[in-house]
C-alpha cells in the first residue's frame, strides 16, 4: 500500500495552513506538502513551503480530519501518541492528545500552534512516565470525564475572560484537582449565589417581563442603580456572553468592548420594542456558533481519551484470517473496514482532494498485548508459565527479541507466546448508554463490538501457527428505549411486531454474512425489569427459526440468567453456561494461520449480550477466551491452568482492561464486576466499587451524555448543524439512526387502512403533523405527532400510538362544516431560541361546526390493521376515553371567536423538514420549509373544501355563500407564548440549560 505520512509539520501562512509530510516512505513531492485554505477549506498540493509561512511548525503524528462548524472550521491533528502493540512488526498507536487549529486566519492559527507547542514542551519536561501516572490518577479521581464532556468543568466560567482557548488552556481545564486546592465549579449554586451569572440574568428577564428598565437592571444585578457606569461593568445579556465566548475562542478579546456597547444601546429600548430588539440580536448567532467553545473542548477530550487506535502500515480493522502480507496498491483508508472507520466523515475533504498519504483511519475500541512464556519439563505433565510481560514497552521489546523455543536447561524447554486482544467498536448506531439502545431500521445495534483474541509466537514467524478467536457483543436487537433519568430504568419496547421482525432479520443477516453461523448467549434476568425484553428477543428468534432461519441457518439461542445463577457473588457459576455451549463452541472453532495461509476457519460466532453489553458480557467473554486459549495451547502440546496458576493473572488483567475501555466509551466509567474479571474472585470491596461506578454512570446519563451524543452524531456525519439548534432548545438529542420518515409514512398508510376501510371516502392526501395534547385547544403540552387525512368529504384527525404503531383514536370533520382556516406563526413555548423562531414555528388551525351537542364523531379504540377484537376492557377504555373527551371539550379555549359555543378547533404545527411524511401524488414535502409545507397543506384543504361546496351546494341547504377562505394571521404569537409560559417552566428550563449546556 502507498506510504502514509508518519509525521507532519504544520505551518501557518497568510492564506492557509501548510502541511509538510516527514517520515513518509514515498512522498510524491520533494520538500512539498499540502495547503488548506482559510475560510474555504480548499485542499491543494504545493511543491514547496510558502514564503510567507511561519518558520516554527507544529510536529504532529497524523490528521484526524476537518471539523466544519459552519461559520468556522478546525484542523484536528494528533499531537501525542503512545505505542501500545506491534502486529507482525507493525506499530500500533493509541491517540493521547489532539490539537484543533482554526482555519480562519494566520493569527488564530499561529496562536493555536504556539499553545500546542508549549503543552508538548511541558509534557516533555514532566517525562512520559509522569504523564502516564497523571492520566491514571485522572481516571480514578474523576471517573467518567473522558466521555461526559458536559459534566466536566467549564473552563471559560472558571477562569474568566482572560482564559485561553488554546490546547494549553484546555488541558488546564481538564486537569484533576490537586491536593489542597479547591477548583471553582460551574454549578448553578455559584452562578445564582456567587456570580449572579446566566441564571440570574435569564430569570430576571422572565420575572421582569412587564417591568421597567430600572427593574430589569436591578434584577439582573447591575449594581449601579441604573447608572451608565454600572451597565458598562456588568454582563447584561446572554448575547453579550456569547460574543465574549466567541471572541475568546478566536483570540479577539479586544473586540468585546465594541460589541458590548452595541448591546447596551439596545437595552435602552422600552417594553416590547426592547424584547424585539434583543430577540433580533440573539438570532444573529446560531446555536452551533454559541456552543463552538464547548464543541471544541468536547472534540479534544473525546479524541484524546476515548480509546482511538491507528497504524500507519497495518490494517487494524481486519481480522487475522482476513489479512495477507501481499502488498496492496490501494491506500490504507480504502482497505480499512468502513464499519470501524470512526473519522471517515471528518477526513472526507482529504479523500475528495486525493490526499491519500494524509488519510489516517482511526478505530475506537481496545488493543492490548501480553507476552508470556511456558516452560515445559520433559517427563512431567505440568507446564509452568515461567515469565510474563504486561507493560506495553516490555511486550514490544519481547517481540523485537522474539525467538524460537529454546532449551534453557538439559530437560526444560521454554516456549514464548504473544496474546493480542483487539476490540473494534462499530460506527453504526454509535453513541452512549440509554441514548443508543436496541436496534435501528437497518439492523444495526447499539454498542456493537467485535473482539478478536490472537495467540501467536513473539516473533510472528510465518512458520509458526497463529490462532484467532472472534466474539461479538451487541444490544438486544429489538426496538426499545430506557429513560436516563431513572436509577433503574424500565425498558420500553416500541414498534409493531412486523417492524421489529424486519429489523431483527436484517441484523442477523449481517451477522451471518460476516461470521457464517451464530450462537446467542443472552444474560438478562428472567424476572424484574429485564424479563420483557428478554422474552421479546427469544420470541423473535423462535419466529425466525420456525420459518426456516436465515439463509437456511438456525439462530442458536441460550438464555442464561446471570444474576440468578451467580447470586451471592458466585461468578464461578459461569461454568454452567460454558458447559451448555461446549458443543457449539467446539463446532465453530477458531481460525488458524500458518505460512500466510488460513489452514482453518472459524465457522461461527458467539454473540453475547446483557442489557448494556458491558459488565456481565465481559465476564462471559473472558471466560470463553480463557477456555479457547487453553485449548489452543493444548493443540500445541502445552497445558496451563488459567484458574489456579497465579502466574496467569496477566490474562485476567488484559480482559479487565478491555472491559474497562469498552465501558468507558459507552457508559462513561470502568466496567462493573471488574474485580472478578481481574482476580476471578468477588468480594464486598468490589461490590462497593461497583455501586460507586453505578452512581457515576447515573450522573453522566443525566448531565453529560446528551451533549456528547449530539457531538458524536455530528462528527460521524449522522446529523447536520441543526442538531445543535435542537440540543440548545430541549437539551436533548434525537436518535438519527431511526428512519422516522419511514415510520411516519407507515403511520399514514395504517391510518388510511383503518379510518377509510369502508372505501366510501377516497383519499386525496395525508400528512404527519404535530398537535396539542388535548383536542379543541391551541396549546396543551406536550405536543404530539399525529396523522391528518384529507378526502373529498372530510378531514380525519388521527391520534397515533407510535409505540405499538396503531391508531389510538380519530375524529372526522366534514369539509362543509369548516367555518374558518387560518395559518401563521405557531409558538408553542417561549423556552429556547429555536422555539421562538417565527420561520420555523408555523402551523394552521381550523374552526368547524360540531355536530349534536358540540361533539364530533370519535372512535377511541386502540386500532390496528389486524382486528384484535373488542373485549370488555376495550369497552371500559372507550367509555373512560369518551368521558375524558367530553371533559376536554368543556375546556375549550374558544379562540378566535369566543362567542361561538358550538364550534371546535383543531390545530396543527409543521414538523421540521426532512422528517415530515406525506401521501399525495403531487406532493413531496421533505425538502420544503415549514412555512411552505403549511401553505401546501392548507391550500389542499381549501381546494377540497371548495370542490365539496360546489358539488353539494345544489343538493343540501348551505347557510353561507362560499367556503371559508384561508386567513393569514398567527395561531399563537411570540407575545402570547411568553404570556402562557409559566415562571416555573422558565426557571426549570434555565436551570437545565445552565447545567446541561
Amino acid at each position: 500500500m502507498p506510504g502514509l505520512a508518519k509525521k507532519l509539520l504544520i505551518f501557518a501562512s497568510v492564506d492557509g495552513l501548510f502541511l509538510q509530510p516527514t517520515g513518509q516512505r514515498s512522498s510524491s513531492v520533494d520538500n512539498g506538502g499540502v495547503h488548506v485554505e482559510y475560510g474555504t477549506n480548499k485542499i491543494t498540493t504545493l511543491n514547496k513551503k510558502p514564503d510567507d509561512s511561519s518558520d516554527n511548525g507544529l510536529e504532529t503524528h497524523g490528521i484526524v480530519g476537518l471539523l466544519d462548524l459552519v461559520s468556522s472550521s478546525y484542523l484536528v491533528t494528533i499531537t501525542r501518541r503512545e505505542e501500545v502493540a506491534r502486529i507482525r512488526e507493525k506499530a500500533i498507536f493509541r491517540v493521547q492528545d489532539v490539537c484543533l487549529i482554526p482555519l480562519k486566519g494566520k493569527g488564530e492559527a499561529e496562536r493555536a500552534i504556539g499553545e500546542a507547542q508549549k503543552l508538548l514542551k511541558q509534557n516533555e519536561k514532566k517525562g512520559e512516565a509522569k504523564v502516564e501516572e497523571t492520566e491514571g490518577q485522572e481516571e480514578e479521581e474523576d471517573v467518567g470525564d473522558d466521555t461526559s464532556t458536559i459534566a466536566s468543568v467549564d473552563a471559560d466560567e472558571q477562569q474568566g475572560p482572560d482564559h485561553k482557548h488554546g490546547p494549553e488552556g484546555e488541558a488546564a481545564a481538564l486537569e484533576p484537582p490537586k491536593g489542597g486546592v479547591v477548583k471553582r465549579s460551574s454549578t448553578f449554586v455559584r452562578n445564582v449565589v456567587q456570580d449572579r451569572g446566566k441564571f440570574g440574568r435569564m430569570a430576571g428577564r422572565w420575572f421582569s417581563r412587564n417591568g421597567s428598565k430600572e427593574q430589569v437592571r436591578r434584577q439582573e444585578g447591575s449594581g449601579a442603580e441604573g447608572g451608565a457606569e454600572g451597565e458598562g461593568k456588568e454582563e447584561l445579556t446572554r448575547e453579550q456572553e456569547r460574543q465574549v465566548e466567541e471572541a475568546m475562542a478566536e483570540g479577539n478579546e479586544g473586540k468585546d468592548g465594541g460589541k458590548k456597547e452595541e448591546v447596551d444601546k439596545k437595552k435602552d429600548v422600552e417594553g416590547n420594542e426592547d424584547k424585539k430588539a434583543e430577540s433580533k440580536v440573539v438570532k444573529q448567532q446560531s446555536a452551533i456558533e454559541y456552543l463552538t467553545p464547548r464543541i471544541l473542548r468536547s472534540a479534544r477530550l473525546y479524541f484524546s481519551s476515548s480509546g482511538f487506535y491507528f497504524s500507519y502500515d497495518h490494517d487494524i480493522s481486519g481480522t487475522l484470517a482476513q489479512r495477507s502480507q501481499i502488498n496492496s496498491s490501494l491506500p490504507l483508508w480504502k482497505l480499512f473496514d468502513r464499519l470501524y472507520f470512526w473519522n471517515h466523515h471528518l477526513v472526507k475533504p482529504f479523500m475528495n482532494a486525493g490526499q491519500d498519504s494524509l488519510i489516517l483511519p482511526l478505530m475506537q475500541g481496545f488493543i492490548g498485548q501480553r507476552a508470556f512464556s511456558i516452560a515445559r519439563t520433559e517427563g512431567t505433565d505440568n507446564d509452568v508459565v515461567a515469565e510474563a510481560a504486561q507493560d506495553a514497552q516490555e511486550v514490544i521489546k519481547a517481540q523485537e527479541e522474539g525467538s524460537k523455543p529454546e532449551e534453557t536447561e538439559k530437560e526444560t524447554i521454554k516456549h514464548e507466546f504473544l496474546l493480542t486482544l483487539i476490540s473494534r467498536r462499530s460506527v453504526n448506531r454509535a453513541g452512549l448508554r440509554y441514548l443508543r439502545r436496541g436496534i435501528d431500521d437497518e439492523g444495526a445495534v447499539a454498542n456493537n463490538v467485535e473482539t478478536e483474541q490472537i495467540l501467536s509466537s513473539q516473533s510472528w514467524s510465518e512458520s509458526d501457527k497463529a490462532f484467532s478467536l472472534l466474539q461479538v457483543r451487541g444490544s438486544i436487537p429489538v426496538f426499545f428505549s430506557q429513560s436516563p433519568y431513572s436509577f433503574k430504568p424500565m425498558p420500553v419496547l416500541f414498534g409493531s411486531e412486523a417492524t421489529n421482525q424486519a429489523a431483527f432479520k436484517k441484523h442477523f443477516q449481517s451477522v451471518l454474512n460476516r461470521y457464517g453461523n451464530v450462537q446467542v448467549a443472552c444474560l438478562v434476568d428472567k424476572h424484574g425489569t429485564e424479563v420483557a425484553i428478554g422474552e421479546a428477543f427469544e420470541k423473535h428468534t423462535k419466529q425466525v427459526n420456525e420459518k426456516g432461519g436465515i439463509y437456511g441457518k438456525q439462530i442458536g439461542w441460550e438464555w442464561f440468567d446471570f444474576h440468578a445463577q451467580c447470586k451471592g457473588m458466585k461468578f464461578e457459576n459461569v461454568q454452567i453456561l460454558m458447559d451448555t455451549l461446549q458443543g457449539q463452541l467446539n463446532s465453530f472453532g477458531w481460525a488458524v494461520k500458518q505460512n500466510d495461509k488460513n489452514i482453518r476457519q472459524q465457522t461461527g460466532v458467539l454473540r453475547t449480550n446483557c442489557m448494556d453489553c458491558l459488565d456481565r458480557t465481559n465476564v462471559v467473554q473472558s471466560a470463553i477466551a480463557g477456555w479457547a486459549l487453553q485449548q489452543q495451547l493444548s493443540e500445541l502440546g502445552l497445558n496451563i491452568d488459567l484458574k489456579a496458576d497465579p502466574k496467569t493473572q496477566w490474562f485476567n488483567t488484559l480482559w479487565a482492561d478491555n472491559g474497562d475501555a469498552i465501558s468507558k466509551q459507552y457508559a462513561g466509567t470502568s466496567a462493573l464486576k471488574g474485580d472478578f474479571t481481574r482476580t476471578r474472585k468477588r468480594n464486598w470491596t468490589g461490590a462497593l466499587s461497583d455501586f460507586s461506578l453505578t452512581l457515576t454512570r447515573y450522573y453522566n446519563n443525566i448531565f453529560g451524555d446528551y451533549f456528547l451524543q449530539t457531538n458524536i452524531d455530528y462528527w460521524l456525519g449522522n446529523a447536520g448543524p441543526n442538531v445543535f439548534e435542537e440540543f440548545e432548545t430541549d437539551m436533548m438529542s434525537q436518535d438519527y439512526a431511526l428512519d422516522m420518515k419511514h415510520i411516519r409514512q407507515n403511520a399514514i398508510d395504517t391510518c388510511v387502512k383503518i379510518v377509510l376501510e369502508d372505501g366510501a371516502d377516497e383519499l386525496l392526501a395525508g400528512w404527519t403533523l404535530s398537535s396539542p395534547h388535548q383536542s379543541n385547544t391551541l396549546r396543551t403540552l406536550p405536543f404530539e405527532e399525529c396523522v391528518l387525512l384529507l378526502t373529498g368529504k372530510a378531514l380525519y384527525f388521527c391520534r397515533f400510538d407510535w409505540d405499538t404503531e396503531k391508531v389510538g383514536s380519530f375524529e372526522k370533520v366534514e369539509l362543509l362544516d369548516i367555518n374558518e382556516i387560518w395559518r401563521g406563526t405557531y409558538i408553542t413555548t417561549a423556552l429556547g431560541q429555536t422555539h421562538l423562531d417565527e420561520k420555523k414555528n408555523v402551523g394552521f388551525a381550523v374552526r368547524f361546526k360540531a355536530e349534536g351537542e358540540g361533539m364530533v364523531r370519535r372512535n377511541t379504540r386502540s386500532l390496528s390493521v389486524v382486528d384484535e377484537g373488542h373485549d370488555e376492557k376495550d369497552q371500559k377504555d372507550d367509555e373512560e376515553s369518551e368521558a375524558a373527551g367530553k371533559k376536554d371539550d368543556d375546556k375549550n379555549n374558544k379562540k378566535p371567536d369566543e362567542g361561538v359555543e358550538e364550534t371546535r378547533i383543531l390545530a396543527f404545527k409543521a414538523l421540521p423538514p426532512k422528517s415530515v411524511a406525506s401521501k399525495h401524488e403531487d406532493q413531496d414535502l421533505s425538502n420544503l420549509s415549514e412555512s411552505d409545507t403549511i401553505q401546501r397543506i392548507t391550500n389542499a384543504i381549501y381546494k377540497a373544501t371548495s370542490d365539496a361546496f360546489a358539488r353539494d351546494r345544489g343538493f343540501q341547504h348551505i347557510e353561507v355563500d362560499k367556503p371559508a377562505q384561508v386567513q393569514e394571521h398567527d395561531v399563537i404569537s411570540v407575545a402570547e407564548a411568553k404570556k402562557a409560559t409559566g415562571y416555573m417552566e422558565s426557571i426549570g428550563y434555565s436551570l437545565k440549560r445552565l447545567v446541561w449546556s
